[in-house]
């Protein structure tokens, strides 16, 4: 008995210095305090820092690696995942609901919301008037701190009037909903596009550099469109997936 009760203690003991590792790592990852690509330090370090055998410290990054968090290079050690939105193009969803259950942090920052004079291809796609003003909403998605994305939305004013005092970092799906807005249907066009000017600083990159650029035509289940919106995509940092089926003729 004693010794199946010092082999419990000690394999419970061993999962929970693995666990320490696999936390703490994880965690430093999901703040940005390692950047994508980042070499991580190497197992050595590891294991005088965390004070474990290399054994706990392999188990932990075995973890993170299947998490997605990390990959390895044989020979060079574990480098940090650069965090990735995956889209089913299938469903109609927005940043916050797509990224639910991945293993990043997905957070938002609004960096407006006024009411607009509706350009012409917001008047065209909303049907509006010439000279119509419309909501526009401009937010940063993030990853684990990284900007992947700037979005910038456009509303008829009377649904944008049942957005105030709403927290716009959130999605706004799900706000629309709940004050009786239901949602029917999106179109969606994508294209590679240089990266302009006025969302260059918020993505972190170059202006010119291609990006995606994704632009979204949402309709209510009554079919009114009610939000035009276009999305800014860094390349490395998205992918889509849509099933495709071939109809018999």
């Amino acid at each position: 008995m004693d010794r199946n009760h010092h082999s419990s203690t000690g394999e419970a003991r061993r999962v929970t210095l693995h666990q320490q590792v696999f936390d703490a790592l994880r965690e430093r990852i999901l703040a940005g305090d390692f950047t994508p690509h980042q070499q991580l330090p190497s197992e050595s370090c590891l294991m005088r820092d965390f004070g474990v055998s290399r054994v706990t410290v392999r188990q932990a990054l075995k973890d993170l690696g299947s998490e997605g968090l990390i990959y390895s290079h044989q020979g060079k050690g574990s480098f940090v995942s650069a965090p990735r939105a995956t889209y089913n193009l299938s469903a109609l969803l927005g940043f916050h609901e797509a990224m639910q259950g991945k293993p990043f942090v997905a957070n938002s920052r609004v960096l407006s919301a006024s009411e607009v004079t509706a350009s012409r291809k917001v008047v065209q796609a909303l049907h509006l008037r010439k000279g119509d003003p419309a909501l526009e909403v401009r937010r940063v998605r993030c990853l684990n701190a990284r900007p992947v994305s700037v979005e910038v939305s456009y509303f008829p004013v009377d649904i944008g009037a049942r957005l105030r005092g709403q927290d716009l970092s959130q999605d706004i799906f799900p706000m629309l909903e709940q004050h009786g807005v239901g949602l029917g249907r999106s179109r969606l066009w994508i294209e590679a596009m240089p990266c302009p000017s006025q969302v260059a600083a918020d993505l972190e990159l170059e202006t010119g550099m291609p990006i995606l650029q994704l632009t979204r035509l949402t309709f209510s289940a009554l079919e009114r469109p009610i939000d035009f919106e276009h999305l800014y995509c860094r390349g490395d940092a998205y992918q889509y997936k849509v099933e495709l089926r071939r109809h018999p003729y």
